[in-house]
């Protein structure tokens, strides 16, 4: 689901009623679990959480003009989904989290690089969420991603 609401808390009466209460658990609980220095913003249809220009004033690099990505929540047509670059970017992150989910969760973790999809708004981890939310500060996803981009560069070939 594509939002173009301005607001978290307008995102939140777009969410199903069916979901509404596992969705907005899940944004609480990212709220009081991700280190100081994160912002929630709308972005790209959902509800983000960023490192803000103030911080980071090199911003993404696809666009300067944008905060830094790092988190973000979405009502999808079959499924809740989490996006966390941290786990994309970290192999270390994600083996942990990848170890942690079945001592949570009975069923099998569905994922892609950065998305975990939630299709079972009962079986969201939210201690295991409130966990990884806090395993990476802002100053620690800048240094991440600046070594990215980093070997990213150096990786292309030279004309």
């Amino acid at each position: 689901m594509r939002s173009e609401t301005a607001t978290a808390k307008e995102y939140l009466k777009e969410v199903p009623e069916d979901r509404q209460e596992a969705f907005s658990k899940l944004r609480d609980t990212i709220l009081k679990n991700l280190p100081k220095g994160f912002e929630e913003k709308m972005a790209y249809g959902m509800i983000n959480y960023m490192v803000p220009l103030k911080t980071y004033p090199a911003g993404y690099h696809c666009d300067p003009s944008l905060p830094l990505g790092f988190m973000a929540i979405a009502n999808q047509k079959n499924f809740i989904a989490l996006y966390h670059m941290g786990i994309y970017s970290d192999p270390k992150l994600l083996n942990w989290f990848v170890t942690e989910y079945p001592k949570h969760v009975k069923s099998k973790l569905d994922m892609g690089k950065s998305c975990i999809r939630f299709k079972k708004p009962e079986e969201i981890p939210f201690k295991l969420i409130a966990e990884l939310s806090q395993k990476m500060t802002p100053k620690e996803w800048i240094a991440l991603y600046e070594g990215m981009l980093a070997q990213s560069k150096s990786s292309k070939p030279k004309k």
